[in-house]
């Protein structure tokens, strides 16, 4: 039988070590400014690279639309006018 070599603690709190986990790196969206993660779609307005992917309204029920479409509207409201987003429209 053979002599097996000690696992000290440091050795084995060193390999641990990387196995911590790091928090998602989020951005903003391009159509509402809400956080999103990067290469994801936007779950507030189903945007994503600046084209509407997902239709968020379709899975929503009657009242809920209505609340949605207000809040997206006041979102839209609240956008500082720049003279970039000026020469898009």
């Amino acid at each position: 039988m053979t002599v097996r070599m000690r696992h000290t603690k440091s050795h084995r709190n060193n390999r641990r070590a990387q196995q911590g986990l790091d928090n998602p790196v989020s951005s903003k969206c391009s159509h509402c400014q809400r956080d999103k993660l990067g290469h994801k779609v936007c779950q507030n307005c189903g945007y994503y690279n600046g084209r509407q992917v997902i239709d968020v309204f379709a899975k929503l029920d009657k009242k809920a639309r209505k609340a949605k479409e207000k809040e997206i509207e006041a979102q839209e409201k609240e956008k500082p006018l720049n003279a970039e987003s000026l020469s898009q429209k």
